[in-house]
């Protein structure tokens, strides 16, 4: 088992108990102490877990916690890279495409320079600008009005009922957790019932979520896993998640990160 593949299992446990500990996980893994520690040491490094005595406990804070933009834009900065580019591999010439808020999505977005003729709309400051500046002069951009929230999303009545009245090919869905019953979720009750209207205006949905969003869950459901058409993550993903994903969603696309350092770690 690769070291990301490691990391991705402890870090489900310790999002499914609230905490793991290294004896535990030395003999779930069939690794030895160190190497289990080496792995909480990396987990510990990107704020995902928070090291004790003898283990470590889920960071993952409360349904409604939301940190903002700058906050998640260093986050897994590899795996929205990877995540992207293979997710702007789906977009084609000409067509009109909704994209949501979020770090996956703007890191998206800047990967969409050389598709020509799109019409863009999004809830999103941050991809707007992203989208405004690009270099593409038959490129149309439509940013629904709203409130703004944490994430740099504009929600609520103004920017839902905007998008009820589009009709997209494509939606590309960034969410802050997905999980096997939940589905895929938000802590901004306002933000859910925006994306959802965006989901609905699309023909097709492709969620972009890299191997950290699974486990976690959201105060309120943006759609079902069944409901996406395509879901793309990273290879960090765990087997069990793999497993659900492929189970419910139409398709699981997984990017390959170029991270060999991790992967060459027994």
């Amino acid at each position: 088992m690769l070291a990301r593949q490691r990391q991705a299992v402890i870090l489900e446990e310790a999002r499914r108990t609230g905490a793991v500990r290294v004896s535990d996980l030395v003999t779930r893994l069939g690794v030895s102490d160190m190497t289990v520690r080496r792995d909480l040491d990396v987990l510990a490094a990107r704020g995902l877990v928070e090291k004790v005595y003898g283990g470590a406990t889920s960071n993952v804070g409360k349904s409604t916690d939301e940190p903002g933009f700058e906050a998640k834009s260093v986050r897994q900065r590899a795996q929205k890279e990877a995540i992207a580019a293979l997710g702007a591999g789906l977009v084609r010439p000409g067509t009109a495409i909704g994209i949501s808020a979020g770090t996956t999505t703007w890191t998206l977005a800047r990967a969409l320079d050389e598709v020509p003729g799109l019409t863009i709309v999004t809830n999103s400051i941050q991809v707007a600008d992203v989208l405004r500046g690009a270099n593409q002069p038959d490129r149309t951009v439509v940013l629904t009005g709203g409130v703004r929230t944490p994430s740099d999303a504009l929600v609520g009545p103004v920017a839902v009922q905007s998008l009820r009245s589009l009709h997209l090919d494509v939606v590309f869905l960034g969410v802050h957790g997905m999980a096997d019953g939940p589905g895929f979720t938000t802590p901004n009750l306002t933000e859910s019932e925006t994306d959802r209207a965006l989901v609905e205006a699309g023909r097709k949905l492709v969620v972009l979520a890299d191997h950290t969003k699974w486990g976690i869950v959201g105060i309120s459901t943006i759609a079902g896993l069944e409901e996406a058409d395509v879901v793309v993550s990273d290879d960090g993903l765990s087997d069990n998640a793999r497993e659900k994903l492929t189970e419910q969603a139409g398709e699981l696309m997984i990017a390959e990160t170029a991270e060999t350092a991790e992967a060459e770690e027994a």
